[in-house]
This record gives structure tokens, sequence and C-alpha cells, in this order.
């Protein structure tokens, strides 16, 4: 089965979705919600992209980006994932006395088959990214992302999950991570 082709290239809008190595919940942990957006709005200035729309669950994360010049879509992911991945590799083995810590540890384990950089992997190698193209679709997606947190049954409504663009749009509220507007 061939692989769908991606088209990068300036003055286009990504839909893009990554997932934990093994689908580990790391994202249950309030440290690693914070130290991920934190990192998705550092990278943001420095790579010189907008965000349009998010959503972070406990073991993936879905984006709608605008790249500008400097980054496309797939360095914009490589940076979010290396950084993240070297803060929560580095806080659980700090606190591997602790049996979630340990857990989570024992889950990011790479086999002894995998010749790797390190023993652990905290995201999956490869990420799913969509051309959006049109207004129908945005919409899709970011009624997609903003009601991922119910339909998994972690919020009852989307304005309680604080995880995505919803507070913004809606409530505005930009408190967690603050979005940017089409240009």
């Amino acid at each position: 089965m061939s692989r769908p082709r991606h088209y990068y290239g300036l003055n286009h809008l990504y839909y893009l979705t990554a997932s934990t190595y093994r689908r580990a919940r790391l994202f249950d942990s309030e440290r690693f919600r914070r130290h991920f957006v934190q990192t998705l709005h550092q990278l943001r200035a420095r790579l010189d992209f907008k965000i349009l729309g998010y959503v972070l669950m406990p073991e993936h994360f879905h984006l709608l980006i605008w790249p500008g010049e400097r980054a496309d879509s797939s360095r914009i992911i490589q940076s979010l994932k290396e950084r993240t991945a070297i803060f929560i590799v580095q806080n659980l083995r700090q606190n591997r006395q602790f049996p979630w810590c340990r857990r989570m540890l024992e889950r990011l384990t790479l086999p002894p088959t995998v010749h790797h950089d390190g023993p652990y992997r905290v995201w999956q190698r490869r990420f799913y990214d969509l051309n959006v193209w049109s207004e129908k679709k945005r919409r899709e997606k970011l009624n997609y992302m903003h009601g991922n947190p119910v339909k998994r049954g972690l919020v009852t409504t989307p304005d309680l999950w604080p995880w995505s663009s919803f507070r913004f749009y809606y409530l505005e509220d930009s408190s967690v991570l603050a979005m940017d507007r089409l240009p």
C-alpha cells in the first residue's frame, strides 16, 4: 500500500495528529500537559507558525496549524515531539520511586531488538497530516478536536476540557493557550 502524498508549502493549513508510543497515557499528568502547551507556545514564536486549533488527549494530540516560512509541518512536529520527549523521560527517570512514573517508564522502554539512540521512546515515529483546503474542512476538524474529550468520556461537555481550543473560541478564554486568527 502506498503512502499518501504530502504537500508542504506556504499558505497551507494542516491538520496533524501524533500518538504516544504504545498509547501510553502520559498526558494524564498535569505537569506533562502544561509542558506540552508551553512548548507548543514557545515553538510557535521560534518557528513562526500559527495555531488555529488543538486538543491534547491522554495519549495523543491534534493540531490545526498554519506554518510560516521558517518551518514546515514536519519540522514543527519533530521539534514538539523531541522537546516534550526529553522533558517527559527526564521527569519519569527522576521520579521512578513513584509507581505511576515507574509504570510509564516501563511502557516507554524499547525492546532490546530495537537499535536506537536511547532506551526509551515517547512518541510513535510517524504522525498523520492532512492538508486542509476549505473552510468546511477547517470547521470539521475543529469540531472533531473539540468533541474528542467528550466522545472519549473524559468530560461531559467540551467546555470542561481545558486542553483544547474550544475554550478560546467559545468562552473567550486564552489562559491555557491563545489561538491565532487566519491571515
